[in-house]
């Protein structure tokens, strides 16, 4: 070969931790020579510093006052973060199959097709729907919610943005607002006329409730919405998975069917930056096409 012969052949390669050991071990042992034989251009490029992270600070015991860290230009590049594992292509429809009430339908469907986080989905009231076009609260075209951080609901779920809201003239204003899809319209629908108890829309007015047991009609809890997830998962083969993982899926739809555009990926799903959506939450090598079509569908009509 040009260079020699392989190194390590038939072993497994190296990891980012041992590299950079074996890295640091490198950059001592030239800089270790004595004089005569270090090379004056090679300690240049070699003895760099760098501005101290966070984690340096808290590691040293007067990182408050440091201002320089030593750097090294032989060790590896820091890889893009891992995303989580997900679900596999027609994740969704299997989910869907096994999920034995139309709630639980529900709750599959709003978390795929709104990227929800399960904490602003079991914190909705039935007032933060608007659900049909040209809303009282003239701030959407189409279908939509109001996302709404709440301290008091009864089951302690709240969303995590804190966007301001009122009630005008018994309208819901403000807050987070998310497009609803027509499945998800249907999906609700489905769910009000079939298994939702009068009781509860006149009493704490929550959309997620109960269905057996001593807590009948009372709100379902995040606690217990995940437990749902995770028992449809089970069933259906695909192991544990997470409402978080939905969200994910969202998002990769979302940049799939917008064309890569950060702007609208972080507007549907309520980020606070583009650049959370780029590095964490958009894998556009993994997407569903029925979400595609289906997010295509809720943006021509918005």
């Amino acid at each position: 070969m040009p260079l020699g012969e392989p190194w390590r052949v038939g072993k497994r390669p190296y990891s980012a931790t041992t590299l950079g050991t074996a890295a640091s071990v490198l950059k001592g042992f030239y800089l270790g020579l004595s004089d005569e034989h270090r090379h004056v251009e090679l300690r240049r490029d070699l003895d760099q510093v760098r501005l101290p992270s966070k984690l340096d600070r808290n590691r040293s015991l007067l990182g408050h006052v440091t201002s320089t860290m030593p750097a090294n230009p032989l060790a590896p590049g820091k890889g893009t973060q891992r995303h989580p594992k997900m679900l596999p292509d027609e994740g969704r429809g299997r989910l869907l199959r096994r999920a034995t009430t139309a709630r639980d339908r529900m709750i599959v469907t709003w978390l795929y097709d709104g990227g929800f986080r399960i904490g602003e989905l079991c914190g909705l009231h039935l007032a933060d729907l608007h659900l049909r076009e040209n809303a009282g609260c003239a701030q959407a075209r189409g279908a939509h919610v109001h996302i709404c951080h709440r301290e008091s609901n009864v089951n302690k779920a709240r969303a995590k943005t804190k966007h301001p809201w009122q009630l005008v003239n018994g309208v819901v204003q403000g807050g987070l607002i998310r497009r609803v899809s027509p499945e998800m319209i249907h999906t609700y629908f489905v769910y009000m006329t079939s298994e939702y108890p009068r009781s509860a829309a006149s009493g704490h007015g929550m959309l997620l409730v109960q269905l057996a047991g001593e807590d009948h009609g009372q709100p379902l809890s995040a606690a217990g919405a995940r437990s749902m997830f995770r028992r449809v998962g089970l069933r259906a083969g695909l192991g544990r998975v997470h409402p978080h993982q939905a969200r994910h899926t969202f998002a990769t739809a979302v940049l799939d069917a917008s064309g890569g555009n950060l702007t609208i990926a972080r507007d549907a799903g309520g980020w606070a930056s583009a650049a959370t959506v780029d590095q964490i939450y958009g894998h556009t090598d993994i997407h569903d096409p029925q979400f595609d079509a289906a997010l295509r569908k809720v943006w021509n009509q918005t």
